[in-house]
């Protein structure tokens, strides 16, 4: 498996700690974000994210901002991306689960490390259920 994953100065902490989780899980890790605490802007470390994974070059995306939301936005501007921001495992299960989704946003001013952690096992670990979920999802434009 590989995982794209991208994030501005507010996630520095988070997204170490991330890439060293998948790292211990054997998961192959392209890091897009920046290592400092500097400002920078999170579209130039979100599309790049967004990009591998709908070129099929990385499998999943994380992406990591102080809200989530503007990662978010960002991701969801490509096609074949379903990205989800997502503040608990409960949500991240169910954006998997129901919306198949392939980019968690995280939001790193409002959850703790830990819970980000466990935010991203869910992620790594939750099957899409497909369904009447699958033709949910085809309704959804993808421009």
């Amino acid at each position: 498996m590989k995982i794209a994953i991208g994030n501005d100065h507010a996630g520095t902490e988070y997204k170490l700690a991330i890439v060293g989780l998948l790292k211990s899980k054997d998961i192959e890790v392209t890091n897009y974000g920046t290592d400092g605490t500097d400002s920078v802007d999170y579209p130039d470390f979100a599309h790049p994210v967004a990009k591998d994974v709908e070129n099929g070059e990385a499998d999943m995306g994380i992406v990591i901002c102080g809200t989530g939301n503007g990662a978010s936005m960002t991701i969801n501007k490509h096609q074949k991306i379903r990205g989800a921001l997502c503040w608990n495992k409960e949500i991240v299960a169910l954006a998997r689960e129901h919306n198949d989704a392939n980019i968690l946003s995280l939001p790193a001013r409002f959850v703790a490390l830990p819970q980000a952690l466990e935010m991203v096992e869910t992620f790594l670990n939750t099957k899409f259920e497909g369904g009447r979920h699958e033709r949910r999802i085809e309704k959804v434009p993808c421009t």
